[in-house]
């Protein structure tokens, strides 16, 4: 995240906002009627009666349900007119960092597409809960493209051609017709079978994750493997005639300098084994101070579905002069990092969006360092604040929800928040905090942890005077150590002691990331619930 700008691009919403009960019986046919329920109503009366005179033509819904389909591919129909125009916005680019910009809108809006055509596909038997999490990416992706222009302070050209509130604005009315993600027992039934697995997994894949791995390539400097690089055993792996099954990749002991994208359908359920995070590594420096955005300067980008890490560093060495320099971006659904490590100091992890799971994992930054707005949850991790620069402060968490809508946070539980060596001998000269509202109602819980002396007695920071104070949602749940204690807590009305186990349990893994159902094929211990 930035540190000096703030934009506010939706208009602000005191609550989570629902239609009307079954009980209210809608005007037969009357579109007004159901637009009027939304948070946006007016783009949805435009584009809707424009689309009359579409040869496909809309029917008149009679249900939620069916508007809900019909503002589903409504907003389709605008994100992919909105995707054409901003392609032709290239020529007209005028340097290095306005193209970096427009470049991300590309990817981010065609991600959008695909994120909207998923929740239509008539192939795809998803559940509310599933739909939910990909119109929170869509959304995600549009906000994310905005902030590559301000962060480069590229906003005077280019950007103004590119924005379209109207996609937004139609997303945002999708997320409303839909389940906030508050409720609990979620299940993923379009990907998974009885016994819990994804269907795609055979007998045997199961026997694989569970126990020992076998890899299909394997990756090793000294040339006693199949690649010596991460990037040529990747191009392996897009040769594949099939994704349904997993593809393993085992990176041997060393330093990788590479710079790493895993994306696209025939990138599907990568699982990359190093031998341990002190002895694989993966490193790179790219940074905002460098000339590239927030958004594409991780050393490793995962957005491909079901992936999954174990046993790797990975590390942005740009350093904290350099500001945003991210060590690993992930947008990759129903994904996992196990027993990993991420290393860098402003913006290290970046939990961009989606499902994401991360078990016995350490983390290291300064500020922001794990941000973004996916439905993240942590658990059994060491989170090292390091040693910022002269004058800054330290912040755990900076995360991104935009609308009361979507159904993602970051859930820290039965992990440990800690000092690194670098910044023990001089506790004193700075203060840390767990977190500040980088978007209107961020959303971050820390439940049954560890929070040593570090963490500021107030707990939480404010981002710009009272922005989101009010429409935040931030816990904490029977923490333990020195820097737990709430008696001097931030006294924001977002801000909750929570003391009731049915509220702190909507964090958990069963219930935030649906994680029953899809984390056992994974091969990785987790505690579903508190």
């Amino acid at each position: 995240m930035e540190l000096n700008f703030l934009i506010i691009t939706l208009i602000s919403l005191s609550s989570t906002f629902h239609l009307p009960s079954a009980a209210v019986k809608p005007p037969s046919g009357d579109m007004n009627w159901w637009c009027n329920q939304t948070p946006y109503p007016e783009p949805c009366k435009h584009f809707m009666s424009q689309n009359n005179n579409n040869p496909r033509k809309y029917f008149s819904p009679q249900k939620k349900s069916d508007f809900r389909k019909m503002a589903i591919q409504l907003a389709l129909e605008r994100a992919t007119c909105a995707v054409g125009n901003t392609k032709a916005l290239g020529a007209k680019c005028r340097n290095e960092r306005e193209r970096a910009a427009w470049s991300d809108c590309v990817k981010l809006y065609e991600s959008t597409i695909e994120q909207l055509n998923k929740t239509v596909d008539p192939t795809i038997n998803c559940t509310d809960f599933d739909s939910q999490t990909w119109l929170s990416t869509a959304l995600t992706n549009i906000e994310t493209c905005r902030t590559g222009f301000l962060e480069l302070n590229v906003t005077d050209f280019v950007f103004p051609l590119i924005s379209n509130n109207n996609v937004s604005k139609l997303i945002c009315n999708t997320l409303a017709l839909g389940d906030s993600g508050n409720e609990t027992n979620h299940e993923t039934k379009g990907y998974y079978n009885k016994a819990g697995f994804p269907t795609w997994f055979s007998k045997g894949n199961r026997r694989l994750l569970q126990t020992t791995v076998s890899a299909d390539v394997v990756v090793a400097q000294d040339g006693s493997g199949d690649n010596r690089t991460i990037k040529a055993a990747l191009d392996v792996a897009a040769r594949r005639s099939s994704t349904a099954g997993r593809f393993v990749i085992l990176v041997k002991r060393g330093v990788y300098s590479e710079n790493i994208e895993i994306a696209g359908s025939k990138m599907k359920n990568i699982m990359i084994v190093g031998d341990g995070i002190d002895n694989t590594i993966i490193t790179g420096n790219r940074s905002v101070g460098g000339g590239s955005t927030t958004f594409e300067s991780a050393t490793v980008i995962v957005t491909a579905e079901g992936f999954i890490a174990r046993g790797i560093t990975i590390r942005n060495t740009a350093g904290p002069e350099n500001h945003q320099a991210v060590a690993l971006r992930s947008g990759a659904d129903l994904s996992v990092f196990y027993r990993c490590s991420f290393e860098a100091y402003q913006d290290t992890l970046y939990v961009h969006s989606q499902r994401q799971f991360y078990k016995e994992c350490d983390i290291y930054g300064t500020i922001d360092f794990i941000f973004g707005n996916a439905a993240a949850v942590l658990q059994d991790c060491k989170i090292y604040a390091r040693r910022p620069m002269v004058k800054q402060k330290n912040v755990v968490t900076a995360q991104g929800r935009t609308d009361p809508n979507q159904n993602t946070g970051i859930s820290i539980h039965n992990s440990r928040v800690m000092a690194s060596p670098d910044l023990v001998p001089v506790l004193g000269s700075f203060r840390s905090f767990l977190g500040r509202p980088w978007k209107l109602y961020s959303r971050t819980v820390y439940m049954q942890t560890y929070i040593d002396s570090l963490i500021d007695p107030v707990g939480w920071l404010e981002w710009d005077g009272s922005f989101a104070l009010d429409t935040l949602y931030y816990g904490e749940y029977r923490n333990s150590g020195p820097g737990s204690n709430t008696t001097r807590r931030v006294n924001w009305s977002g801000y909750r002691v929570i003391t009731n186990a049915s509220e702190a349990s909507t964090f958990t893994v069963a219930n935030f990331i649906a994680g029953q159902s899809w984390l056992p094929a994974t091969g990785v211990p987790f505690t579903a619930g508190l």
